[in-house]
């Protein structure tokens, strides 16, 4: 494979491993914030941003974790037919659906792309009492899913590594 390929594959992966190292942790934070609130409820003084903020790191914890977990290969699928192929038929099947996958995120992209611009221009909030800008939660949705696309080619170069026979 070019080493510009080698390359790309080496420092997306690094970039999603440190994400997704980082984006583990958000479990941590979701439970601070959902202490905090049963704590501040309790005390009957309920802080009014916990359970959206809450909403927001689950949605970052999610987003920004999939790309690490699609480099681990620990992300949910149907291996009824495809653990019985052989591994270069799984690289052909694996390199013609990662096109509908690229697909699917690029629509996404675009979405999130669309919806950011609007939420800067407009000064976005949330409609709760608390009133948060929504565009910087929006940005890391983006940024969720250009990672994620760059993890699928990745994908889609290690199976033309192992369609061609090589190691990538």
């Amino acid at each position: 494979m070019p080493n510009w390929m080698k390359t790309y594959v080496k420092t997306v992966e690094a970039v999603n491993y440190r994400v997704g190292r980082f984006a583990m942790y958000l479990l941590f934070v979701i439970m601070a914030i959902l202490i905090w609130s049963s704590v501040t409820k309790a005390i009957r003084m309920p802080a009014m941003w916990t359970l959206e903020m809450a909403q927001f790191t689950l949605v970052a914890y999610y987003l920004l974790g999939a790309p690490y977990s699609m480099q681990l290969g620990s992300n949910v699928r149907m291996d009824l037919l495809y653990s019985r192929m052989r591994p270069r038929t799984q690289a052909l099947w694996d390199a013609f659906t990662i096109f509908a996958l690229i697909f699917y995120l690029g629509v996404m992209l675009y979405g999130a792309v669309e919806s950011t611009i609007y939420a800067v221009e407009v000064g976005e909030r949330s409609p709760s009492p608390w009133r948060p800008y929504l565009w910087p939660f929006k940005t890391m949705i983006c940024a969720a899913f250009v990672l994620m696309i760059l993890q699928a080619f990745v994908h889609l170069f290690r199976d033309i590594a192992v369609l061609r026979g090589e190691e990538l």
